[in-house]
């Protein structure tokens, strides 16, 4: 869980918070097998905006944070398998060539791992990896693609096996499909292993290509906790929305020469066709439309830095998930409005796929103990709650870590 309830997570506590996750994972893995070859960082990931339009081959803008899942490894003369997690002491023992079902909940990642890195032909020996980090679960930060991708990062250098950071993105991704049950787009995996300090990373999701976008050194990234945590394959609510999309795409296919996804319909072929769809069928495609259009309204607004554009656009997405897409909860919509009532903050919105988690802030720097004391009475007075709130820097994507 983050740390430092009742206060704002500087970077200075981040930078130290880093290092103690590090030597601790580090510690763990001396202690039960020895010196580890490699220590990797993976990182967490936030999304500006352009919530569930990945799936749809649309653009998104995520950036990868500073809160993020380190593993040590170490390869083995056998083909076992050893996974302990650092936090919880649960551990996962079996062949790397079918490590099969696990108790654990993140032994399906872990497995999934081994299994598409396998595809291409055997792994070499098998592993011995601790992971631990201070990136929570659930929370809607991906802590699940930053421990597939940190995983099979360091199993790609640790035995040289040539995939490239995208490659692993899409095997990332097909872990989450084949071994998770979870039908995400590309989104989480890209930011985690491609992210740039500094930078939101403008993901085209049909063709993959990205660049990069500076966000103002006087804007701050701010996190609020719900404390409302979702399990998306548990409950099936992700699936069913990605369903609902794809019923109305296939209508819209059947009257629309040339539609391969939602991203090539228009508001105006929507409404021509929403006498035809289910209203619930109308409305999520209709999020999805509208979102594409935000992202693009977000880009431009951070290149001609216009505070009050990027704002609108947040603030909308958070109106569209909540009523249109209705992955929302009462918390959420509590915690954004609340955000938007303080002088400085630029816009809010719930962030990730949905129903708990974080919202996402902008706010300007000089606004932040406002935005802090605004957000810490709310969530003590409505949601009953002490106030979880992190200032998230962009960081760099997974990398092995030298010292």
């Amino acid at each position: 869980m983050l740390p430092g309830a009742c206060r704002l997570v500087s970077a200075v506590d981040v930078h130290v918070t880093e290092e103690l996750q590090q030597a601790r994972v580090r510690s763990v893995f001396e202690r039960r097998f020895g010196r580890p070859d490699l220590l990797v960082r993976s990182p967490g990931r936030i999304n500006l905006i352009g919530e569930h339009v990945d799936a749809s081959l649309g653009i998104v803008l995520p950036g990868a944070i500073d809160r993020a899942i380190w593993l040590a490894l170490g390869a083995r003369t056998d083909r076992g398998c050893r996974v302990l997690a650092a936090d919880t002491g649960e551990v996962l023992e079996a062949s790397i060539d079918g490590p099969g079902p696990a108790a654990p909940p993140w032994a399906a990642y872990v497995a999934g791992a081994f299994a598409e890195l396998s595809g291409a032909g055997p792994l070499p020996a098998g592993v011995q990896c601790v992971f631990g980090g201070d990136l929570p679960i659930g929370a809607g930060l991906s802590s699940s693609a930053a421990l597939t991708c940190g995983l099979a990062y360091g199993l790609n250098a640790l035995f040289g096996l040539g995939h490239d950071r995208m490659a692993l993105a899409r095997l990332g991704q097909r872990v989450e499909h084949h071994h998770a049950g979870v039908q995400c787009g590309v989104m989480d995996q890209v930011a985690s292993l491609l992210g740039r300090a500094g930078r939101v990373l403008r993901l085209d999701c049909r063709d993959l290509t990205y660049r990069y976008l500076p966000l103002a050194d006087d804007l701050a990234i701010a996190l609020c906790d719900s404390h409302v945590r979702r399990s998306l394959a548990a409950d099936g609510t992700y699936n069913r929305r990605r369903a609902e999309c794809e019923e109305g795409l296939a209508a819209l296919r059947s009257r629309v020469p040339g539609v391969v996804s939602l991203r090539d319909v228009t508001a105006a072929m929507i409404e021509d066709a929403r006498p035809s769809l289910a209203p619930a069928v109308y409305a999520r495609c209709r999020y999805v439309i509208d979102e594409h259009q935000r992202v693009l309204t977000a880009c431009a607004a951070l290149a001609r830095r216009d505070d009050d554009a990027l704002g609108e656009a947040l603030n909308a997405s958070h109106r569209g998930l909540q009523h249109d897409f209705e992955v929302s909860c009462p918390a959420l919509d509590v915690l954004a409005e609340a955000a938007r009532g303080v002088q400085g903050v630029v816009g809010s919105r719930m962030m990730g796929a949905g129903f708990g988690g974080y919202t996402i802030t902008l706010v300007r720097r000089d606004a932040l103990p406002a935005y802090r004391a605004r957000m810490a009475e709310v969530s003590r007075r409505v949601l009953g709650s002490e106030p979880v709130i992190h200032e998230c820097r962009l960081s760099d994507g997974t990398e092995i870590v030298t010292s």
